[in-house]
């Protein structure tokens, strides 16, 4: 896939941190002081996020839902500035080890990013057909709310009200940009107000023959207290009575009026769609984003331009595919072979669908077994797969992984999209299911959360270029384990590379030079053999989503860079799974930072 979708569904500044420094201590170095200091501060900040601390797998505060208006995030950019101002004062940045100097500038890093797009924070569109709170937050209640006894059903169901008045914050917050000329494209209102209908749609809103999600969900959740004999009949009745009600007096008004505000504001939408460009601030807005997505001071013509070099790269490894097997024709034509050709899709119905995730479940079986000879660090995290839920699939959407908990009681979830399989191409699987899982997504995030030698906040960050380069480095990397057992697989993993490499050229083009989305799209065409609907469905992710589909590229690059670097420096003293250990052993971290990282573990195995 192509995203990883993060705990919270909006750029929301990282929240309110401990005002203490914690006491003195003679037999502390100051490393150690500034350890317990970032514990303990880390943990007050994640006391303000209700949602990330049940997406932890806690239970604190577990009956309420994130504020999620302007006024909390001025409040909680506030107590960072304060926190970073605490950090500067209160500790010699000299007397630390260096593993503690890399906390004490991402600390300081992550307030000057939010520092940096605080003016353009209207520009970013709140409700999108990608990342939207409307599909979000019930979607957050039915996975990560775990319901183990009547209190936590309890919780749930206040949970309902909280959605609804979160919802009610982002509306105004979209209304207010609106009111300065700030909408997403018609194409994101259509797919709000059609994921929107599809939550209030059913039981027990309507007379329907079947059940709404979160309806379905709670029933679900209160059966399972009733066969577990957590609750008798009577109790899972008050239950669901209580459940409905939230549904009906909370949860429904704050849908529809998400629903209505947008059909009222329809017309105003441009049909067409334009990119940051467009935007109040849109070239310096662009500029943020492109460094945010990838932590590199990398201009948005630079980034077009190594764009185009890649395309033309993978372009002629795919002909050299395409004559290896025997295929007569150019490479248009054999584009249009693998978009065609049956043998390369799974039947669109139940038993294609169940066929997709006995397939990808089986790739990761056999990497499991490979992981070892390539790791020294492995995840103790377990992966399944499953379908997205019907409420948020769409046709040609992309997969993606949603993580675990640290502890290991909910296992990290690969998603895909299944309602079409015609989008699905089973060529492109493998390096789908690499990136999304093992080595990709899964064992970054898994070992990250892991991680016992470093400060706690550590270990939950999510560079976009690290994560999503490191995921598209697995995919290269699988070949090297033994992956891709025939041509025609490893041509699949080459689209999905050669569709990162694209992305630079789109994204570039559509929020810097003024592409059109039917410029875009004949971009993706002329080069890749992408299905119609997965084509249109990632050229409106980047006209909604500005520079994030740049990271992965730009990440993959600079990994493969560094271990070239490495392995040149070290000769026969390489050694890959040290490495990869050391890439993986700190965390997610900005491209620059992993260099200083990487260069210190060349010293070191020089010595």
């Amino acid at each position: 896939m192509k995203k990883v979708i993060a705990f919270l569904f909006l750029p929301f500044i990282l929240m309110a941190c401990s005002q203490q420094n914690g006491t003195a201590n003679s037999n502390q170095t100051e490393s150690e002081r500034l350890n317990a200091w970032f514990d303990k501060t880390y943990e007050a900040q994640i006391q303000r996020s209700p949602m990330t601390l049940t997406s932890l797998g806690r239970k604190d505060q577990y009956d309420a839902i994130d504020d999620m208006s302007e006024a909390s995030n001025d409040a909680d950019f506030a107590w960072y500035e304060a926190t970073v101002n605490e950090l500067k004062s209160s500790f010699d940045y000299d007397k630390l080890d260096p593993q503690t100097k890399i906390s004490y500038d991402l600390w300081i890093y992550q307030y000057d990013v939010a520092k940096a797009n605080l003016p353009f924070r209207r520009n970013s569109y709140v409700f999108t057909q990608m990342q939207g709170a409307h599909a979000y937050l019930p979607n957050f209640l039915i996975n990560f709310h775990r319901v183990d006894n009547i209190t936590d059903m309890k919780a749930y169901i206040r949970r309902i009200g909280g959605i609804s008045r979160g919802l009610n914050q982002l509306l105004e917050r979209a209304q207010l940009a609106a009111e300065e000329g700030i909408r997403p494209p018609r194409f994101a209102y259509d797919g709000v107000i059609e994921a929107s209908q599809k939550l209030i749609s059913g039981m027990p809103f309507d007379d329907s023959d079947h059940d709404a999600p979160l309806w379905s969900d709670a029933k679900s959740k209160i059966d399972a207290l009733v066969a577990s004999g957590d609750i008798d009949i009577e109790q899972a009745g008050e239950l669901q009575a209580n459940a409905k009600q939230a549904l009906l007096e909370s949860f429904k008004p704050a849908y529809q009026g998400l629903i209505d505000w947008m059909q009222s504001d329809y017309e105003n939408t441009d049909a067409d769609g334009k990119g940051a460009w467009a935007l109040p601030n849109g070239e310096a807005f662009y500029k943020a984003q492109l460094f945010d997505s990838t932590t590199l001071p990398a201009s948005a013509d630079e980034v077009h331009n190594i764009g185009l070099a890649e395309v033309a790269r993978i372009r002629e490894e795919m002909v050299a595919i395409k004559d290896k097997v025997g295929f007569e024709g150019d490479l248009q034509d054999f584009f249009q072979f693998i978009r065609t050709d049956s043998q390369f899709f799974y039947p669109n119905t139940d038993e294609g669908r169940q066929g997709y995730i006995d397939d990808s479940t089986g790739l990761f079986d056999f990497m499991k077994q490979e992981l070892p000879k390539f790791f020294g660090i492995l995840p103790k995290a377990d992966l399944v797969v499953k379908r997205v839920e019907a409420f948020r699939e769409q046709d040609g959407a992309a997969q993606h992984y949603y993580p675990g908990t640290p502890d290991g009681s909910r296992p990290g979830v690969y998603y895909a999209h299944l309602s079409d399989m015609n989008s699905m191409p089973k060529n492109e699987m493998e390096a789908i299911a690499y990136h999304e899982g093992l080595p990709g997504h899964h064992m970054q995030i898994s070992i990250a959360q892991e991680l016992t030698g470093i400060p706690q906040f550590r270990t939950q960050m999510g560079f976009t270029s690290y994560v999503e380069g490191w995921a598209l480095y697995s995919e290269l990397l699988a070949k090297e384990m033994g992956a891709y057992g025939n041509p025609y697989t490893d041509f699949g993993r080459l689209v999905t590379e050669i569709w990162r490499a694209i992305r630079l050229v789109v994204d570039t083009g559509l929020h810097s030079k003024g592409w059109s989305e039917m410029q875009a799209r004949e971009f993706f065409y002329e080069n890749s053999p992408i299905a119609e609907g997965q084509v249109i469905s990632e050229v409106r992710r980047y006209m909604v989503w500005p520079g994030q589909a740049t990271a992965y590229k730009m990440g993959m690059l600079k990994i493969i860079e560094l271990r070239g670097k490495a392995q040149e420096a070290l000769g026969d003293k390489f050694d890959i799974r040290s490495f990869h250990d050391a890439v993986l052993g700190g965390g997610a971290l900005p491209l620059p930072v992993l260099e200083r990282v990487i260069d210190d573990w060349i010293a070191q195995q020089k010595g």
